[in-house]
């Protein structure tokens, strides 16, 4: 099943945020955060199995008056 992921940089880590669920992870560089991630989201499901489908999140920008 595929999840939608946000990479930052949150000097020093890269920090990746799975936008379909609530779960969160780490790492030195983007790679291994999102391998972090993909570590955690197995966790997170372990026992209970995957949904059956994940609506996507709605992704949007807003404009802040400076």
């Amino acid at each position: 099943m595929k999840f939608t992921v946000a990479v930052t940089h949150e000097e020093p880590w890269y920090v990746a945020r799975c936008l379909d669920v609530d779960v969160v992870s780490q790492g030195e560089t983007v790679d291994e955060a999102v391998a972090n991630l993909e570590e955690a989201l197995g966790l997170y499901f372990e026992g209970e199995g995957l949904p059956d489908s994940v609506e996507p999140p709605i992704i949007t920008t807003v404009l802040i008056p400076a």
